[in-house]
């Protein structure tokens, strides 16, 4: 049996904020942004080369802002990232390197947490 991750609810109290944060700073692909009916809005973005996607808007969680931490994207540079995050005006943190990785984290406005995972791997020959 297949099983597909392609969505992830992001709690955030300022819809419009997070949208733009999302597209104009960190390079999201905003898919979907609708209006459903008075409460309830859907915005669905991707990131480039993702199959999955996050989401959020109106009427559709519970969750409290910044409840969700260390969500993680495989990036192919972590100096490359930090570089053009940073130009964007994300506060992302300094390159962490660590034996499986170079890690860039930033959070959103609403303190949700990411991490941009540059993968090592080991040389075992």
């Amino acid at each position: 049996m297949d099983m597909k991750l392609e969505l992830v609810f992001v709690p955030v109290t300022d819809v419009d904020r997070a949208r733009d944060f999302y597209v104009d700073k960190v390079g999201f692909n905003l898919d979907f942004d609708h209006t459903v009916r008075e409460g309830l809005r859907f915005v669905q973005l991707t990131p480039p080369g993702s199959a999955c996607s996050i989401a959020f808007g109106i009427g559709l969680l519970d969750s409290e802002p910044s409840t969700i931490q260390c969500l993680q994207m495989v990036i192919e540079d972590a100096d490359v990232a930090h570089k053009e995050l940073s130009e964007r005006g994300v506060d992302v943190s300094d390159v962490d390197d660590q034996p499986w990785g170079r890690f860039v984290r930033f959070t959103d406005p609403d303190g949700n947490g990411w991490a941009l995972q540059q993968i090592i791997r080991p040389n075992l020959g």
